[in-house]
């Protein structure tokens, strides 16, 4: 390596080290560059530093100085942002991009804001939530083949396969990407690390539209009414059969689960859940639930404050 270009990848190292999102982009229009799969995960790792999952507090400081200040012709220091200019800043994008205002950003929400490949934001299903946890858990069901209560990383593959194929109604992903995509999934979305999704993690990739259960009438915040455990009976008793049962009770469990576990449950949490909460409604039927029941179980959950759920 000659002295010249010596000098030049010492400058990109000293950019990169300086401001880690101007490598990302285009240095004429200043515009960002299309992320692939691999570069988004390293903007990511780089802005999540505790590896908890959200870009918050100082490191949400840290990203949208960078952020602003990449975009720049000259080299100028994410300092240049004033604490005055940041509070609007964030004031603006946690409005335009914090979609649950948490007041953090999450891995989607990133994914939002930076241009990535088409058919990696694909698996985001932006545009496509399910329509609740009974769905989710039919989906669980299908590629859990080994019922191990997880999702393996050849179950992933599958999964993931069948959306893209199903998103793009085309066979047009090659088996590489699928490859590539499994991993940053895992990278993503295995909190724990243990190279397979869990119940709650799965979650996180296939994201149901609401919980219905999180709504204030089911903790106690207004008087719950013969119409709202109606709507909530007819939201998960999808067959129109009179009960609740199999992944109906499954995906009903999953969203009462996460009221207490949050965001850290598995198939054996789920399993546990479902023998108390059977066991608690008296109910000698096997894997079901009557009106009376849910009503039970409704009136329970109102009477116990967010600082109970525990």
């Amino acid at each position: 390596m000659d002295s010249a270009a010596a000098a030049a990848a010492k400058r990109v190292q000293i950019e990169k080290a300086h401001n880690f999102m101007r490598q990302y982009r285009d240095p004429e229009s200043r515009e960002l560059k299309k992320l692939s799969a691999n570069q988004f995960m390293d903007v990511w790792a780089h802005y999540d530093k505790d590896g908890n999952g959200y870009i918050e507090g100082t490191e949400l400081d840290g990203f949208l100085r960078e952020f602003v200040s990449s975009a720049n012709a000259t080299d100028i220091s994410p300092e240049a942002v004033t604490d005055t200019m940041l509070e609007e800043l964030k004031s603006c994008f946690m409005e335009a991009y914090d979609d649950n205002q948490d007041g953090k950003i999450d891995i989607r929400e990133l994914a939002q804001l930076l241009p990535m490949e088409e058919n990696f934001l694909l698996l985001f299903r932006f545009d496509n939530p399910l329509e609740s946890s009974v769905e989710f858990m039919k989906i669980w069901r299908e590629y859990d083949t080994d019922n191990s209560g997880y999702i393996e990383a050849d179950e992933l593959k599958n999964f993931l396969r069948d959306l893209l194929k199903e998103a793009k109604k085309i066979n047009d992903v090659s088996e590489d990407k699928i490859y590539e995509y499994t991993g940053t999934s895992l990278q993503v979305f295995d909190a724990n690390k243990d190279g397979r999704l869990q119940l709650s993690e799965m979650a996180k990739l296939l994201p149901v539209k609401e919980n219905f259960l999180c709504r204030q009438v089911f903790k106690g915040a207004t008087k719950l009414t013969k119409e709202d455990i109606e709507k909530v009976f007819s939201l998960y008793d999808r067959d129109n059969s009179g009960t609740i049962e199999n992944e109906e009770l499954k995906g009903f469990l999953k969203d009462l689960l996460e009221l207490v576990k949050k965001d850290d449950y598995d198939a054996q949490d789920l399993a546990a859940f479902e023998e108390t909460i059977m066991r608690g409604v008296g109910t000698d039927k096997h894997g079901k639930i009557s009106r009376k029941e849910l009503t039970m179980i409704l009136l329970t959950l109102a009477k116990i404050s967010p600082d109970d759920e525990e």
